[in-house]
């Protein structure tokens, strides 16, 4: 027994001196040097850093001015294993939905319906919304059915969907890292005649959405920020609209709101919604978990492009081969295969996520099904322009901005695309205002770490 308490002594004496080795005086940081590791975010494969050839592998079948093809490298990062599907992207209308209501029964003064400090009075302009009460769709109390009311279409139960706007601001670092904007650091401000040319949005007295582009003075870092409001249900008329001559009203009808579309992916989502879908779930990740981790963002067309290829240097197709089916004949995507066969892969027009193998990176449907988003300008012959480390071609425009400035990459192909369109380097463009069919998105997330 006095052996083991002698053991014991002397293991406590040699943590303690171990925790007080660090020298008085001495320069040893300000905080412990553990090894961060990050956990793995859920629904996310981890694609690791490397090298690869990026651009077309073949001519153009359209004969357009082609890139150049170069090696690139990219850092790692997580990115979604499958494309975000409808039943996710519903998540994030639901939230704004009940937000909504949440603001409207606290402004109705229902105060329960939000969280305020105990012992004060109620701050109408600071206040947080009380996410745990349940919100009384069906209620008969007069003063919450009223306040919900007006989220109604008239005379319906249905939920006016126009309604359903999202705020959210950015700051612009393509203004502060101008020549004439650079922060003076000895004096600590920026220069006299420092400008920052934002855009702003409010609704006017009609409801209505109205945006414009400013430029106002920079003295603080609140002055590069960029104000949006975005309707954030997704245009279900782009079945009727982009294919004309062409029964798909029951698409049109049903392909976001019905449980049987749950998992495919979600279209007629504009690049501007994407990217609001990234700022929310962000922030909803980090409400939720207090961790200081990377933001959610659409990948750059490089990021996109090498994680398509599976780690192949020059794989064209993500399946690593050059053909789109198999020695069987079996088709490798859901994409249009001849004149009009479009169900002679299994899939008509888009089908469940994850219903073909994923490529070398565990990535489901990096060709056909819908093309994706990048976050990419699209600018022909960009290649030429971007550096070899995390290229990216990147201008967000603005809503003064001429069309032209306003393309933005999309990348993989879909079910209407022939198989030309499915290869890794292949890109096209699209509005950033433009909704699709065939076009939906999937989100990325830096890695911090070696």
């Amino acid at each position: 027994m006095m052996k083991i308490s002698r053991v014991l002594f002397v293991i406590a004496l040699v943590t303690l001196f171990t925790a007080c080795n660090k020298p008085a005086g001495e320069l040893v940081g300000v905080a412990n040097s553990v090894k961060f590791k990050e956990a793995n975010p859920y629904g996310m494969v981890f694609i690791r850093k490397g090298s690869f050839m990026m651009g077309a592998n073949t001519q153009s079948a359209i004969f357009e001015q082609q890139d150049n093809v170069y090696m690139a490298t990219v850092e790692a990062f997580w990115m979604d294993e499958t494309e975000i599907t409808n039943n996710e992207y519903k998540q994030f209308v639901y939230y704004v939905r009940d937000s909504i209501a949440l603001t409207r029964l606290v402004d109705a003064g229902l105060t329960d319906y939000a969280i305020q400090p105990k012992d004060e009075d109620f701050d109408e302009e600071n206040y947080r919304l009380n996410w745990k009460r349940k919100i009384p769709w069906n209620s008969k109390e007069e003063e919450e059915t009223e306040a919900l009311q007006p989220m109604y279409f008239p005379d319906t139960k249905r939920i006016n969907t126009n309604l359903l706007t999202f705020r959210y601001s950015w700051t612009n670092y393509d203004q502060a890292v101008l020549s004439e904007n650079k922060f003076d650091v000895a004096r600590g401000c920026y220069p006299p005649n420092a400008v920052s040319r934002v855009d702003t949005a409010w609704i006017d007295e009609n409801g209505a959405i109205q945006e414009a582009t400013i430029v106002r003075p920079l003295r603080s870092p609140k002055d590069l920020l960029t104000n949006k409001i975005i309707c954030v249900y997704p245009d279900t008329m782009v079945w009727v609209r982009d294919f004309q001559y062409s029964y798909n009203d029951p698409l049109m009808q049903k392909y976001f709101s019905h449980d049987g579309f749950l998992e495919y992916p979600v279209v007629g989502v504009t690049w501007e919604q994407a990217h609001a879908f990234c700022y929310w779930r962000t922030n909803f990740f980090q409400e939720h978990t207090h961790a200081n981790a990377q933001e959610y963002r659409l990948p750059t067309e490089a990021e996109w492009e090498y994680a398509a290829r599976g780690g192949r240097k020059m794989a064209m197709y993500p399946w690593g081969g050059n053909y789109a089916r198999d020695a069987k004949g079996c088709f490798f995507a859901n994409f249009k295969p001849y004149r009009g066969a479009y169900n002679d892969d299994t899939g008509t027009t888009t089908c469940r996520v994850a219903q073909y193998r994923p490529n070398d990176f565990g990535l489901f449907d990096m060709a056909g099904n819908v093309a994706e988003w990048t976050s990419s300008a699209f600018q022909p012959v960009a290649n030429t322009n971007v550096h070899d480390l995390n290229p990216n071609y990147c201008y967000m425009a603005r809503i003064d901005d001429p069309d032209i400035l306003k393309k933005k990459v999309v990348k993989g192909g879909s079910w209407k695309d022939i198989s030309y369109f499915l290869q890794c380097g292949v890109r096209v463009y699209e509005y950033q205002y433009q909704s699709r069919p065939y076009i939906g998105f999937r989100c990325v997330r830096s890695y911090i770490g070696d």
